[in-house]
């Protein structure tokens, strides 16, 4: 975001009158397909939820969501990570396509019971938008990184209504180590446009009891504990889902075929009789979880069909899963003081997404945006924690490790990615 230098005079107004069109374009643009999106996956899930026996198509329907991204996805395939090569290397490879493969794709995932989440499509849909911006009007390399950033920090503040965790996690998820800070107040203010934008069309994010927090040793010690295993949680959901990633490409050579054996292990486990409330988005276990007492294998159950949805082709998002998996984790910590059960609901809930996606900074404000700000402190301290224990391993396998911890093992980074 450069201004531009001619005969020894900044021209202000050009630049301005650009950025501007573009902050109320993106905002617009992301924020009502993020609305479409939204309503969409509330009318796909009320489908299921009316006609169970829909689930029995989900072998086919990842069979038709791996030959259309196949024969027509081309780059798209990549999903987030394309979109962080993109800002590691820009090159103007993000294919328009990709916003409408993954928002189709992802709602057909939904519709026939794959265990997935929503952030994954918003982010790609906004990343993408965006970029097109820095294709087709002559912007500069770097301007097309900050176009990408942009459209991230806009696509997940409007599926989630919160923009400055929003902000935040589209200038950390980069690079590990390195937030770009300097992106921070543009960031915030398309993330905020483009929550508002998803609001005007009538969009209801989920309501959190806000959390109040008493000094007692024990609770405190509980809260420690939740965080380091939270990030060990992380860290296993992270192991399988690259695993299971990397497993069914060696195993199955013909792509459309990886999703349709997915989704046949997930319809056995449906009928050997895992819970039907594991499959899906999972809001609403999500928001029971800070009231009654869950399953105590909730979590690995989620963490599990999680990774066989994820790792063998279906479309969406990571990170309401990983929502569900932290919340149910908490649940099961609440022992340790049961009258503070929405408090430990709510550390797992920021806990295991920061150990997962390397962005503890953005988790934690995301707890204070949706529990209250009196305990962003503890929020900070815990998910550096839940961070820490996970290591420098991620879901987004194009994530650069810059700045590491002194006491973990440096992850190998290809060349490329640090050009």
């Amino acid at each position: 975001m450069k201004l531009q230098k001619q005969d020894g005079r900044m021209h202000y107004f050009p630049w301005m009158v650009k950025w501007t069109l573009v902050f109320f374009l993106v905002s617009s643009i992301v924020g009502s397909f993020s609305a479409f999106f939204l309503h969409s996956l509330d009318f796909v899930t009320y489908v299921r939820e009316s006609h169970r026996e829909i689930f029995y198509l989900l072998p086919l329907a990842g069979f038709c969501i791996g030959w259309a991204y196949h024969h027509f996805g081309s780059k798209a395939n990549k999903g987030n990570n394309l979109l962080l090569e993109e800002i590691h290397s820009p090159s103007s490879v993000i294919p328009f396509r990709m916003a409408p493969f993954v928002l189709v794709s992802t709602l057909i995932t939904h519709l026939f019971g794959g265990s997935a989440g929503r952030e994954g499509t918003a982010v790609q849909i906004g990343g993408t938008i965006a970029h097109q911006f820095g294709r087709f009007h002559h912007f500069q390399l770097k301007e097309q990184q900050t176009l990408i950033i942009l459209g991230i920090s806009a696509g997940f503040s409007a599926v989630f209504g919160t923009p400055i965790a929003a902000a935040i996690f589209s200038i950390e998820v980069i690079q590990v180590g390195n937030i770009r800070w300097k992106l921070f107040l543009p960031t915030l203010f398309i993330a905020w446009l483009s929550h508002k934008v998803c609001l005007l069309w009538n969009v209801k994010h989920s309501v959190f009891p806000e959390v109040s927090l008493h000094l007692e040793i024990r609770l405190i010690l509980g809260l420690l504990l939740l965080a380091f295993v939270s990030g060990l949680v992380a860290k296993l959901f992270i192991w399988l889902l690259h695993f299971l990633t990397k497993q069914s490409q060696n195993w199955i050579s013909y792509p459309p075929l990886r999703p349709f054996f997915g989704g046949f292990i997930l319809l056995v486990f449906l009928l050997s009789g895992v819970r039907f409330a594991y499959f899906g988005l999972g809001v609403d276990t999500i928001e029971r979880s800070f009231y009654e007492t869950m399953a105590k294998d909730a979590f690995f159950w989620k963490l599990l069909l999680t990774g066989i949805t994820i790792g063998f082709g279906f479309k969406g998002g990571e990170v309401t899963p990983l929502f569900f998996i932290g919340a149910t984790l908490g649940n099961l910590f609440s022992f340790i003081e049961p009258i503070y059960l929405p408090i430990f609901v709510s550390v797992g809930f920021i806990s295991v997404f920061a150990g997962a996606t390397n962005t503890p900074v953005a988790c934690a404000f995301m707890g204070m945006e949706l529990f209250g700000f009196s305990n962003g402190f503890l929020f900070l301290i815990l998910a550096q924690i839940a961070y820490i224990t996970s290591g420098h391993t991620s879901i987004y396998s194009s994530q650069i490790v810059t700045k590491r911890i002194w006491f973990l093992p440096k992850r190998k980074v290809s060349k490329e990615k640090l050009k």
